[in-house]
């Protein structure tokens, strides 16, 4: 067995097994977690909190590459961290404008357990 599977095997027996309900809200908890520690995507969280704007006008002002921030928004919303608050049309085109649903985020450590808090976006309207 290498070091990389007994290290593994010993965090495995350590940590209690969750049941199906705790696994999956552990899987979403975590998912949230993995974006909200990730620099492009909360780079366009923060863009978004006060204003809604498309995606071209996001990847403007942050310099990042438009396919990414269409990736970023499309995980953001999956996770319920952004939604579409209206659209426009420009040049006949149906454009998103995309708003953070949140305000702010922590994540604490207590008793060997991280907890996440979201609060919602006082400037977001629905």
């Amino acid at each position: 067995m290498t070091t990389s599977n007994v290290k593994k095997s010993i965090v495995r027996e350590a940590l209690p097994k969750p049941n199906i309900l705790q696994l999956s809200e552990y899987d979403i908890t975590q998912k949230i977690m993995d974006s909200l520690t990730n620099a492009c995507h909360r780079s366009v969280l923060f863009s978004i909190i006060n204003n809604s704007k498309d995606a071209p006008k996001i990847a403007d002002e942050l310099n990042i590459s438009l396919s990414a921030v269409y990736k970023t928004l499309v995980k953001l919303e999956e996770l319920t961290l952004v939604e579409i608050e209206k659209f426009n049309f420009v040049d006949g085109k149906k454009v998103k404008l995309y708003k953070s649903r949140i305000g702010k985020a922590e994540i604490t450590f207590e008793n060997n357990d991280a907890t996440l808090h979201l609060y919602p976006n006082q400037s977001y309207t629905k």
